[in-house]
């Protein structure tokens, strides 16, 4: 019998908190703010979907590694709730269910589906041989304001384009920050990230670096496409959001990175999006 907790768990649904909102922000965007229904629910199939077999690969990648991993314990497939199958059947079924997805969108999406699916196709297996790991991560999550834009517009724009390096630049400084924990642990596995090849410090101040870019893209965004003061207000809320992040948590001082640290993290996309969404009502 298939369990479905324990996928739900394994993927973490939950996180789609991080790039659905943004996804949902950017089909606002392009359609002039009136994304039809139908484009809403097919962009959060295909999504989700696609989310969900990204993360199912990349715990089947690491799980070798998250079995030797304290911090890692709680994971389904460490837990042995799924098998390593179970994991390969279900990530084929979110990728029939994102194609299907895809294909109720623009007709141009799915010939760039290809291009869209590569950084999370690749993700699972860079922290093997870069420190940038954490890039190709946002890069992910990044493409999930693309397939909302395209999706309903059927058009690459520069602003789309500033949108999801925003996106990318938020996620790819968190995870480095949030893997920096894992410095010694990463080293005795020959694993890469910003923090064993710049040291914990080092990746923190890189990641300062990318959420300052970020939160300038962000505004830039705003300014191209020419958006009410109540868009910069949700922008404030974010950048706000990311100074607490970094002043609760340092290089020598990780008590305080817990669940509750990594979900509030997406006050950042609710906060864009739905002062995005006010912006064109209000």
């Amino acid at each position: 019998m298939i369990n479905i907790k324990a996928h739900i768990n394994n993927v973490a649904l939950h996180h789609t908190i991080f790039d659905l909102p943004f996804a949902f922000m950017a089909a606002l965007l392009a359609a002039g703010g009136h994304p039809s229904l139908h484009d809403l629910f097919w962009i959060a199939v295909a999504i989700t979907t696609g989310r969900a077999a990204a993360l199912a690969m990349d715990n089947l990648a690491d799980v070798k590694y998250d079995s030797q991993q304290p911090r890692m314990q709680y994971r389904a497939m460490v837990r042995g709730d799924i098998s390593k199958r179970e994991a390969r059947v279900f990530i084929v079924i979110c990728l029939a269910l994102m194609v299907a997805a895809v294909t109720q969108l623009h007709p141009i999406c799915i010939y760039l589906l290809p291009i869209a699916a590569v950084p999370f196709m690749i993700y699972p297996f860079t922290k093997r041989f870069t420190g940038w790991c954490h890039l190709f991560l946002g890069l992910a999550i990044g493409m999930a304001p693309a397939g909302g834009w395209v999706g309903v517009s059927g058009q690459v724009t520069a602003p789309m384009v500033l949108l999801c390096i925003a996106v990318a630049l938020w996620i790819g400084a968190f995870d480095a920050m949030y893997g920096a924990q894992d410095e010694a642990f990463d080293k005795s596995q020959g694993l890469h990230s910003l923090a064993t090849e710049y040291g914990a410090a080092g990746a923190f101040k890189i990641a300062v670096a990318l959420h300052i870019v970020c939160i300038a893209c962000f505004f830039a965004v705003g300014v191209m496409l020419q958006l009410s003061a109540l868009y910069y207000f949700g922008v404030g809320i974010a950048a706000g959001t990311l100074v607490y992040q970094h002043k609760i948590v340092s290089p020598t001082d990780f008590s305080r990175v817990t669940q509750r640290y990594f979900m509030r993290n997406g006050i950042v996309s609710v906060a864009i999006c739905v002062c995005t969404w006010l912006s064109f009502y209000l």
